[in-house]
């Protein structure tokens, strides 16, 4: 049903992905925006320690990172599966013993990274692990833009919401994304994020001395809850500060914020002549201007990125390991 006349996400392209094949690259193939069919195709199933320390605490999330997007931004770190043709065909019930093989691994949560056009398959592949004994909180790792009906299909089974908020101007996300009408869908989506999981809550608060704009250490794993991240871009420290001026005035304490520092230019992927502003780090001075700005603003309930963070380090290795 879902899958014969596509339309999970904002793109609305209306594919019938029931009858794709990836391997046909023509004009009119039957593959949605995001690139992939109604089969399943992930890249890595792993413990990921690169999250926000309450997310991936010591032992790491267990993250699956499914191919294919709805975004396609152009400046993408994990652009060889977002864009590529990178990943593997897993079937549900695969998928399925992947969450609990990650559990048996003591991952402390079970991470599903970039899902959104997976949603009916990911589902069945979650109620079918929890029958089966899966007991970790469920994280929904996405860009944020979806919508609402289709995160509607999702409640009672995610605890976690891990959204982005990549831009408030119609500008930029049209620029970047190819996506003008973004900050609309993704604002709805964080609200219906918050309406389903609550105020943020974590297993314990033991040795928890602050809640505020923390580096990343002494936070306890998170329980349920929202947490919005902010990718900061260079040259674009005013569409942060909208940003954060948003979240806070709209959630307060009732979700938490990610600012982040780690855009990393990657040359080999970016098209560097079409966006030259692009290919540089983000300035300590720029960052340093954001989060100063998310102090000022009262923002108690947040995760900052110390130090020289851009780095290609971040990017996990799509060779298909757990799959």
């Amino acid at each position: 049903m879902h899958f014969s006349d596509c339309t999970l996400c904002p793109r609305n392209c209306h594919a019938d992905r029931s009858a794709g094949d990836k391997a046909d690259i023509r004009p009119g193939a039957h593959l949605g925006y995001c690139g992939q069919t109604v089969d399943i195709t992930a890249a890595r199933a792993s413990l990921h320690r690169w999250e926000e320390p309450c997310i991936s605490g010591q032992a790491g999330s267990g993250a699956v990172f499914f191919s294919g997007c709805n975004m396609r931004c152009v400046f993408c770190q994990n652009h060889s599966i977002s864009i590529g043709q990178a990943g593997k065909t897993i079937s549900i019930p695969r998928l399925s013993e992947i969450f609990l093989e990650l559990q048996a691994k003591q991952a402390v949560n079970i991470n599903l990274v970039t899902p959104t056009h997976f949603v009916p398959q990911i589902i069945r592949a979650l109620e079918t692990a929890k029958a089966n004994g899966l007991t970790l909180p469920v994280v929904y790792n996405t860009s944020a833009y979806e919508k609402v009906e289709t995160l509607k299909m999702l409640e009672g089974l995610i605890d976690i919401y891990l959204p982005d908020l990549k831009y408030y101007s119609p500008a930029l996300s049209r620029k970047y994304s190819f996506a003008e009408d973004y900050f609309v869908y993704a604002s709805a989506a964080i609200a219906e994020m918050v309406r389903q999981v609550g105020k943020p809550a974590f297993f314990s608060q033991e040795n928890d001395t602050d809640n505020g704009l923390l580096p990343e250490s002494n936070v306890p794993l998170m329980k349920k809850g929202v947490i919005v991240r902010h990718l900061v871009l260079p040259g674009c420290t005013k569409d942060s500060k909208a940003i954060l001026h948003y979240l806070y005035h709209t959630y307060q304490n009732d979700i938490y914020i990610s600012i982040m520092n780690q855009y990393t230019p990657l040359p080999q992927f970016l098209d560097i002549k079409s966006y030259p502003e692009l290919s540089r780090a983000v300035t300590a001075r720029e960052y340093n201007r954001v989060v100063a700005y998310a102090i000022r603003l009262g923002v108690e309930n947040g995760f900052i990125q110390e130090g020289a963070t851009h780095s290609e380090s971040f990017i996990p290795s799509f060779d298909h390991t757990g799959l």
